[in-house]
This record gives structure tokens, sequence and C-alpha cells, in this order.
């Protein structure tokens, strides 16, 4: 006799769970109770939100699907931030909730929502548990979807007299449900290859999940071979080595002009991975809808995406890891003027990552991110939610490692302390690096007392200038001089550090960076290192008052 908590516990460990990320909720403690005994690691969160948040993280750097438990009704809803992170980015994690008893069904009970129908927009599949012997049925097919073709979030609501109740003759053993390698076909490899030899202005762009270390060693290793520059979709640049002599730099929101002229001007875009949605798009601008002018060979592992919003000259059915394993046996010619625009493309990339060294005010953040580039090593992992303050991490931090990277490409703020606990979590070895707004801390900077809990050192890295900065920026733009709803008022972010058992440092010029992050990584524990940026540092290039058209301070 086992009851429905210990058969969720059994399936999770027969997936091959190693640690989930709840707050918990009376709906489900029969699966608390069952985790006592497992091995299973538990993070206990402090907001619904973001622990959603860390299970999105967790599935983002390890590929397989980040686990989060939260309790029915205010619960649920509060993890929707996490899910449509995850959907929109495409990444694997599955949300278990607990549900009211199966009698209390369809009368409103306490916290009742009918999850099938809140959830579809969230979600792959939602799906409800009403017998306890399907458990291992409904929990191995929410991993199968969770991580086959486009990856995503799966939620699985959870009566909670399901998991009290007893399964007379529970399976003996557990067997997780394989996920199928996609693999290109021959004909469209021989096709691609053909289109590579004859194309003289060719590029690649990389996006997605379902990568690997070996696919992107692989497909580096195949681009200098073919002098083929590659660009990295939004907030995916982990997927290809910042100083590789190939590398073209970021596509997406605030793209470098001149890559964005070579990809206009390209007679050929391979587009391997990704969506190429809104932001990765510039706003739909790189390539026209829904027919581009060039020559379009899309490869992704969700049959679906192939013509959803681009009509490919040749669509090639794939996973990432298959695709680059393919590239590796293919000959393709290439001449001097690829190889020279490919240098080129290079250089140009290089000039366009290299930080100003001033700025307004009396802390300059070029020179910090300068510095940390030199300091941090090769595999430490950088997380971010959203706000002005992530150009400096988007634009001019070169990353060199895969599963180096953590922010959404849905804007979400909040995103970067609970990635940076799940970062810390799944790879303690590393050193991790969160960046945080002030605004985008405060959303769901609690969670730094999960860290201080779980003894995580992570550092948070809080760029304080006392406003919503993105809307302050269009604001200027749109409605100079008229400030409304932007303006902040802060808590002293050292002291809040210290408050919570953490380290705390306040960097009021360029200057004290080195020694304050130095001094965050000798103690040991969960460090918030408040940096006081000038408004008017809103971008690297332009203050507000030129945004604004003032042309003097606000």
């Amino acid at each position: 006799m086992k009851t429905g908590g210990q058969l969720i516990v059994d399936t999770l460990k027969a997936n091959g769970v190693e640690r989930l990320f709840c707050v918990p909720g009376e709906s489900y403690l029969a699966v608390l109770d069952a985790l006592v005994d497992s091995g299973v690691g538990v993070t206990v969160c402090r907001q619904e939100g973001g622990a959603a948040m860390m299970a999105d993280c967790w599935g983002r750097l390890t590929g397989k699907p980040g686990i989060c438990f939260v309790t029915r009704g205010p619960g649920a809803t509060n993890a929707t931030a996490g899910l449509h992170i995850a959907r929109q980015d495409s990444i694997p994690m599955i949300l278990f909730i607990g549900q009211v008893q199966r009698d209390a069904r369809e009368r409103e009970a306490f916290q009742e929502v009918e999850y099938r129908r809140a959830f579809t927009e969230f979600a792959k599949w939602v799906g409800e548990i009403d017998d306890p012997a399907r458990i291992p049925e409904f929990v191995n097919r929410a991993f199968s979807v969770a991580m086959s073709g486009r990856p995503g979030p799966v939620v699985l609501a959870l009566p909670e007299d399901v998991l009290r109740e007893g399964v007379a003759n529970p399976p003996a053993e557990i067997h997780p449900n394989p996920v199928p390698a996609i693999h290109p076909g021959a004909a469209e490899m021989k096709d691609l290859a053909n289109r590579l030899s004859n194309a003289e202005r060719p590029v690649m762009i990389l996006g997605g999940t379902r990568w690997t270390g070996q696919a992107v060693r692989q497909l580096e290793r195949f681009a200098e071979r073919a002098q083929i520059p590659v660009g990295c979709s939004f907030r995916r640049q982990m997927l290809f080595d910042h100083l590789h002599p190939c590398y073209a730099g970021d596509v997406g929101i605030g793209i470098n002009p001149a890559l964005a002229d070579e990809i206009r001007n390209s007679d050929l875009v391979i587009l391997a991975g990704g969506r190429f949605s809104e932001m990765p798009s510039s706003g739909y601008t790189l390539l026209d809808v829904p027919f581009p002018a060039q020559q379009l060979v899309h490869i992704h592992a969700d049959a679906s995406e192939l013509g959803r919003v681009y009509r490919p000259s040749l669509a090639i059915n794939a996973d990432p890891a298959s695709f680059a394993e393919a590239l590796s046996g293919l000959d393709v010619e290439t001449t001097p003027e690829r190889a020279e625009r490919t240098a080129r493309m290079h250089g140009q990339y290089l000039d366009w990552s290299t930080p100003p060294e001033s700025g307004p005010g009396d802390v300059h953040m070029g020179p910090i991110i300068d510095w940390l580039r030199d300091h941090l090593p090769e595999d430490a992992i950088l997380t971010n939610g959203a706000g002005n303050y992530a150009t400096w991490v988007h634009r001019y931090v070169r990353f060199r490692k895969f599963a180096t990277q953590a922010a959404p490409t849905s804007g979400t703020m909040g995103y970067g302390v609970p990635a940076a606990v799940a970062a810390k979590q799944a790879f303690p070895e590393r050193t991790v690096v969160a960046f945080a707004g002030d605004g985008c801390f405060m959303m769901h900077g609690q969670e730094f007392a999960t860290a201080v809990q779980h003894k995580l050192p992570i550092i948070v890295i809080v760029v304080n200038n006392s406003m919503y900065g993105t809307i302050r920026m269009h604001q200027e733009r749109d409605y100079p001089g008229r400030v409304s709803a932007t303006e902040l008022t802060n808590p002293d972010f050292a002291a809040l550090a210290r408050a919570y058992g953490g380290h705390g440092e306040t960097v009021e010029t360029t200057a004290d960076f080195k020694a304050a992050f130095e001094r965050a990584e000798a103690s040991g524990i969960p460090a918030i290192i408040e940096i006081k940026l000038d408004q008017q540092a809103i971008t690297p290039t332009r203050t507000l008052a030129q945004i604004s058209g003032t042309g003097v301070k606000q």
C-alpha cells in the first residue's frame, strides 16, 4: 500500500529529480510527508512566483524539467509569472498544484480554481489526477510533454484526497518515458550544404532550447570550418563563445546596427532552434513576415513552429543537438571573401561590446562590467530580470561557456534573485552573480532569504537609480518632463542584506566596486552589493535629458 503522495515522489525519483522548489500548503501535505525520507532536495521559497522562477532556471540550465509545488488558489495564481516565463522561453518545467478534494469540486470551494480552464494559455498541457493509481501515468506524461518538441511548462493539479488515498497494488518499479531525439533528414542536410556552398553572405542565428554543451562545441567548429558568422538570439548568448572568431553578436532588441544590416542584406539566414519572435527579431524588422526577403533555413524541434510566422525556403524538423551533430559531417565550400566578412563582423562585435569608460554621476557601469569580465571565471553563471540595467549585461558581458546565462526573454522583472538561488543549487561549485535593478529586486528580492536559509553564497548586484528606469525612459521620450508613477523610495539594500543574515556592500563611486565585490566573495555567505547609479545614466550611450530633449538634468 502506498499513498498518492508517495507515488508522486516515487515517480519524480524515477525521472531523475534531485531537487524541487516549493511554498508549502496544506493541500499537498501528503507529498511533503513523502519527501521527508526520499532523498529529494527541497528548497523552501518565500513566494510562489519565486519558486516557479527557480524551477524555470533549473530547467533552463540543466535541460531537465524544473519541479515546483504550490498550494491551490492564491498560491497557484502567484506561480503564473514563472509559468509565463517558461512558456515563452521554451523551458521544461512541471508545476504541481494542490487542489480541493474531489467531492468539493464545482462548488467554488475554499481557494478552488479549475486549472484546466485557467492555465491553458500558460502551459503545454494542464491535467488533473482523479485516481491515485494513475499517478505514475500522469507524471511520466508530464515529463514527456515538458521535454518533447518545443519544451515548455506542464501543470498537474492534485486533489488533496487523491494524495492521501492509498493504492493497494502500486507498481513495483516505475520507468520514465524516453524523449526521442529528432534527427534531420539526409536530403534536407544535403540541400543545406548546397545553399551554404553557394551563399556569399550567410549568417546563422542560434536560439531556443534543447542545446547541449557538446552541440555548442560542434557548431563552433563547423562555423569556423565553413566561415559562417554566428549570432545568438535575445538572451541566448551562452550558445556561442563570444571570443570565437565567428561570433557576430546578439540578435534582438538593442542589436548592433551593423549586425542588423548584415542580416537584412544576407542571402542566406539559418535560424537554428529559435522561434524568432518579437524581441529576438527586433520587433519583426530583421525578416519580413510572412515571406522573408532572404533565403531562410529554419531548424526547429517542433514541426508546428516551422512556417508559423515565417515561410522558410528550407524547413528542417530537428532538435538542436541532433542538428549540430549532423552539421559536423557536412562538407561546405567557402571563399576568402566569406572568411574576410566573418572576421570583419567579429571585429564589429568586439567594438560594439566594449563598454564606455565614463558617464553621468560618480558610478560608471562600464569600468565595473570591464572588471567583472576580467575577474569572473568563464563558467560563472549570470542571472538577471528586466530593466534598463540589464543592457549592461546583455550588451557588454562576453559569455564564453554553455549554461552560464539565465534571463527571461519574456522581459519579466524579479527573475534574477530566484534564478540565482536555483543556479547555485544546480551548480554549487560555480560562481553565481545576479543583476537586478532596484524595482526588479523588490519584486522577488525576498528570495534572498531563501539563499541565506540554504547557505547559498550568491552575489546580487542591485543597480539602484530609485525609479522604474525603462518606463521612465519611455516616458521621457513620449511625454518629456511629465514624470508619473515611475519614482521609487527604496530601502538601504546593503542593510537589508545584513538583516537577512547576509553580507551587504554599498558602492557610491566606481573605485568602490572592486573591493566591495572582493569582500562579498570572501564572506562566503549570500551578499548584496548596492550600486547607487545616477538617474541620468539611463542607457550606456544616452542620458534621460538627451532622450527627453530638454538638455538639462531632470
